[in-house]
């Protein structure tokens, strides 16, 4: 099969598609000495670690004579790699949204002060199944690149108002590890908090809870990432105290969005790490009797920040979309428990005005 586009990056992201559609991992190149550097430096920004390259060098004749080989270029200048990351960020930009348009969830209940919302699933340019179409992690163990998830952030920041150049997602460690901006950065932690206006944050969600923080009062705001382990771990509330630590807040002034993440339709665990949510309340647990009980991570979130001191009416877990289950919802959502390890990720963000 024969691909032909105008551009290298437009080449590649083809070939790449066709790859892809038949979930191969494994390629081979042939490639003249001479251009392999080039390409290899194209290949470093449209793939990832999930797929592995053998390199041939193209054996050209001429009227049955071998053409002299020519020398392989073993270095690229710092102005040519910049070259090829315009070249490919200007092809992605090309793209159409897929899916549908772009679709944010907002609280009513956060003031107008801060930029805040839910991504779904729509609107991006992530093509295959299980990340289509606005994933918005990338690792080495997914299909999508970083400069396509970079493409679908600034489409998200163009859409919103913020500036991706301030744009900072949590480091997920399935903890309680707070980052108070301005401090030294943690290696990993599952909550942020800031001050700062401009700053974008965000907490990662695909099955476990992306909650953002907002206190109108101080000014200031967070986000947590809330697994299983995170919300035992009290992830929530840490984030919380953080805020009262660092900035004043009072506990009552301080909004809690819980974002869209698995129900207890979908969600169990081994019995043993049930009993913990059993402990906490057995009305976050579901056929506690059976060997994998069905466990309501949401409802555990909302006790332990009411346990804290946070006022019910402060925290929103229902309305609109945002208490959807994210494996029952293949239209809206990603979910790692329905798709497996290739899953897409979806975010919940906050920054001040």
């Amino acid at each position: 099969e024969t691909v032909s586009n105008p551009s290298m990056a437009a080449s590649l992201y083809t070939i790449k598609q066709k790859i892809d559609e038949k979930n191969l991992t494994s390629i081979k190149v042939i490639v003249p000495t001479h251009r392999k550097t080039l390409l290899k430096a194209f290949i470093d920004q449209l793939f990832t670690d999930v797929y592995s390259f053998e390199f041939e060098d193209l054996q050209v004749t001429l009227r049955g004579d071998p053409l002299k080989q020519s020398t392989e270029i073993n270095m690229i200048t710092a102005q040519e790699v910049e070259a090829i990351q315009n070249e490919i960020q200007t092809y992605l930009r090309s793209l159409p949204a897929l899916r549908g348009e772009l679709t944010i969830i907002t609280s009513p209940l956060i003031s107008d002060i801060f930029l805040h919302g839910f991504t779904t699933r729509t609107g991006g340019i992530s093509y295959i199944p299980t990340l289509s179409s606005f994933n918005l992690f990338s690792s080495s163990k997914r299909r999508d690149p970083k400069v396509v998830v970079q493409e679908n952030l600034r489409r998200l920041g163009n859409a919103v108002g913020f500036n991706v150049e301030k744009f900072y997602r949590i480091k997920t460690d399935h903890a309680n590890d707070v980052w108070i901006m301005g401090r030294k950065e943690p290696e990993s932690y599952d909550g942020i908090t800031t001050n700062q206006r401009g700053v974008t944050i965000a907490a990662l969600g695909a099955d476990c809870i992306p909650i953002v923080f907002a206190d109108p009062v101080r000014k200031s705001c967070g986000v947590a990432h809330a697994g299983w382990r995170g919300t035992l771990l009290g992830v929530a509330m840490a984030t919380v105290n953080a805020m009262i630590t660092e900035y004043g807040c009072n506990l009552e002034d301080i909004i809690v969005v819980l974002g869209p993440s698995v129900g207890p339709c979908c969600f169990t665990l081994p019995k043993e790490s049930a009993k913990e949510f059993h402990n906490l309340d057995p009305e976050c647990v579901r056929l506690f009797d059976s060997p994998n009980p069905y466990i309501d991570i949401r409802k555990a979130t909302r006790i332990l920040l009411e346990q804290g001191g946070i006022l019910p009416q402060n925290i929103q877990d229902l309305n609109q979309d945002l208490d959807l289950c994210t494996s029952c919802h293949p239209d809206k959502f990603f979910s790692h428990v329905r798709d497996g390890l290739n899953f897409g990720t979806q975010i919940g963000f906050i920054s001040i005005r």
